[in-house]
């Protein structure tokens, strides 16, 4: 009796490649984005991790150094970028085989297990926050975001629109939760909130056309606001709590439309059915 661990000399094998395998080799240029958003994120924790390792060689204690929180938020804001635009250049030129999946493994690596460091970063070393709740937060970041992007590549909403909170959007607020708030246990409870809308069933717009260079722009604001506040410039300290504040009110202020528009489309249809009777 053959060992099934081991291949059988003359024995045939049963599995047949499947798809295109010569093409899942070749990466497109949209492919390449994807790459740049991955290597981004993962650079974004590198930066954390040298700042904690150094501060607690030299000093014994780590106290979350500003530059090198600008600097990671600057490469997951690259990295945003680089995932505004995969998708539009996979459209105009070509999509490889495997563009979807690199692009979803990128975005858990820079959406969601980046920001998720960087909650511990700002709060496991505080001595505010039992570390277990820290460790919770950031757990309930990379797990919302990982269910979303399964999520996202199974359900297909009519309207074509996103549902639930997008990831980069997620990761950007959890980040101006980081930047706004000490921690805290309301500032913890408002990271939990973020990765509930992320799995909530809410839709948000695709940025789309003129969406899509308002978000470009709005990305291109806020590391503008970040070399201010990195470089300690005066007013650096005023944009960076109008650019969170604004990313904050901005997710809050969506779900709440959203809802206010669905109860009117009830309401319509109700006075619709009405007049007909």
């Amino acid at each position: 009796m053959a060992d099934a661990g081991w291949p059988v000399e003359g024995a045939e094998d049963d599995e047949e490649a499947r798809g295109p395998v010569g093409k899942a080799f070749r990466l497109s240029a949209a492919d390449s984005l994807s790459l740049g958003n991955a290597m981004c994120g993962f650079l974004a924790v590198c930066v954390l991790a040298w700042s904690a390792i150094a501060q607690l060689q030299s000093q014994g204690e780590f106290r979350p150094d500003p530059r090198y929180f600008a600097t990671a938020v600057v490469l997951l804001l690259v990295g945003a970028t680089c995932d505004l635009f995969d998708g539009l250049v996979a459209r105009r030129f070509r999509a490889s085989a495997m563009g979807a999946e690199l692009d979803n493994l990128a975005d858990v690596i820079s959406f969601g297990f980046a920001p998720a460091f960087m909650v511990v970063a700002w709060a496991g070393f505080s001595n505010r926050l039992p570390l277990w709740l820290v460790l919770f937060a950031a757990v309930s970041v990379v797990l919302a975001g990982v269910v979303r992007l399964a999520r996202f590549a199974c359900v297909k909403t009519k309207s074509g629109d996103f549902m639930g909170l997008p990831i980069p959007m997620g990761a950007m607020t959890v980040v101006s939760i980081v930047l706004l708030f000490q921690p805290s246990y309301a500032s913890v409870l408002g990271i939990f909130g973020v990765a509930w809308l992320m799995v909530s069933r809410i839709e948000y717009p695709k940025p789309r056309g003129n969406l899509a260079a308002v978000v470009l722009a709005w990305i291109m604001v806020n590391v503008a606001c970040l070399t201010v506040w990195a470089a300690d410039l005066s007013g650096g300290d005023v944009l960076i709590q109008i650019g969170a504040s604004m990313q904050i009110a901005l997710v809050s202020a969506i779900p709440l439309r959203v809802l206010m528009f669905k109860r009117e489309q009830r309401k319509e249809r109700k006075d619709t059915s009405s007049g007909v009777r």
